[in-house]
């Protein structure tokens, strides 16, 4: 493993402004970096459903003995990534503090690369490797929702390198991920002169806010409303709101139960004020849920021995593109990589941890090649 250029790569790819829609500048760099290690690199044909700059990146590399690996990672960032400039100091990599340092998730992406060029100058047995980088991540997903999965090994495992806590850190478990709109229709009068006239939606909505479970549910489920809208101006009764918000849990008939609450919390304040109310639901994401008998549990376990990292499984109650992949068919699970205060401008990641990341996605590309059963 070369420490050095993994750390020069990882500090190159920082600087690559691609937040969400706007990959192709990342997306150009590492088909580049995959063409040189002899990978065939395609792009789906995602960019209509995303409305990305790019298509996500699919590579293929044939293997020297049997077996087939995916290792996948996210090419985009949240704001603010313009101008980032990382800095090294005491075995710590962060930004100049004015930006993210986007370790999310390009620490994933140059821990995959270091992996697959040590694996090829040690001449290792090696299983055909396939590598996919996604667009959108960041967008509930939608670069992994489009992704042609046709172009991925049928019954192939999938590393995704896209989580905090330390590497050896597996997400056994994820929620399920449903977001709704609602529009609430009052009618709009005077605020001084006759507000009796006037039916509030703000006020509908408040109510209805007020009326909701929300925050942490239970030990599995939360649910948030994040963002409401309306009205004009001070001196008239709004006649019209709009609020979002979501509901997440590892398990189906709890999400259904907050949906549902939800929905009646909704109905019961446009009833109350003599409004309408009209909602959407969106289901962004399934649920993830992995024993640790699992085989790709398994997999990690004896991949973690290999690199001397500790195996830590987690629950997690975010989403990451194993969500969507395992609910089209794939065997895709997520992986620590160290990252941590991510999608702040106080992000941070050791050097030692970006380290640990690459030993264990070559150690998984050895797995996959000569497994050591337990």
């Amino acid at each position: 493993m070369n420490n050095e250029r993994l750390l020069s790569l990882f500090c190159e790819l920082v600087q690559i402004e691609s937040p969400s829609r706007d990959e192709a500048a990342m997306a150009k760099r590492c088909a580049r970096e995959l063409s040189e290690m002899g990978f065939s690199v395609e792009f789906d044909n995602s960019v209509q459903a995303t409305g990305s700059t790019t298509g996500n990146l699919v590579a293929h590399l044939p293997g020297t003995c049997p077996g087939h690996i995916v290792l996948s990672a996210h090419m985009d960032t949240v704001q603010p990534c313009t101008n980032i400039v990382p800095i090294v100091e005491e075995g710590i990599v962060r930004s100049s503090g004015q930006t993210i340092l986007s370790a999310d998730d390009k620490a994933g992406i140059a821990a995959i690369f270091e992996a697959v060029r040590t694996t090829l100058e040690q001449s290792v047995p090696r299983p055909d490797i396939t590598v996919v980088l996604t667009t959108c991540e960041e967008l509930s997903l939608l670069g992994a929702g489009a992704l042609d999965i046709n172009l991925l090994p049928e019954g192939a495992p999938c590393f995704i390198f896209d989580a905090d806590g330390a590497p050896g850190t597996v997400i056994m478990g994820a929620p399920c991920h449903r977001s709704f709109e609602a529009h609430f229709l009052g009618r709009a009068a005077h605020a001084g002169v006759e507000p009796e006239a006037g039916i509030s939606a703000i006020q509908m909505a408040a109510s209805a806010i007020a009326n909701m479970s929300l925050g942490r549910l239970d030990d599995i489920t939360t649910a948030n409303v994040g963002v409401i809208e309306g009205g004009s101006e001070t001196n008239v009764v709004a006649d019209s709101c709009m609020i979002k918000g979501e509901c997440r849990s590892l398990d189906i008939k709890r999400a259904d139960a907050c949906v549902s609450a939800i929905n009646d919390a909704l109905d019961a304040a446009a009833d109350r004020f003599g409004g309408t109310v009209e909602y959407t639901w969106r289901e962004d994401y399934g649920a993830v849920n992995y024993g640790e008998s699992h085989e790709l549990v398994c997999q990690i376990k004896r991949a973690c021995k290999r690199a001397g990292v500790e195996f830590r499984p987690h629950i997690s109650g975010g989403g990451a593109d194993a969500n969507i992949l395992c609910t089209r068919g794939v065997k895709a699970i997520t992986l620590g990589i160290g990252m941590t205060n991510f999608h702040s401008v106080d992000e941070f990641i050791s050097v030692s941890d970006l380290q640990a990341c690459a030993r264990l996605a070559f150690a998984l590309i050895a797995e996959a090649a000569d497994p050591i059963r337990s």
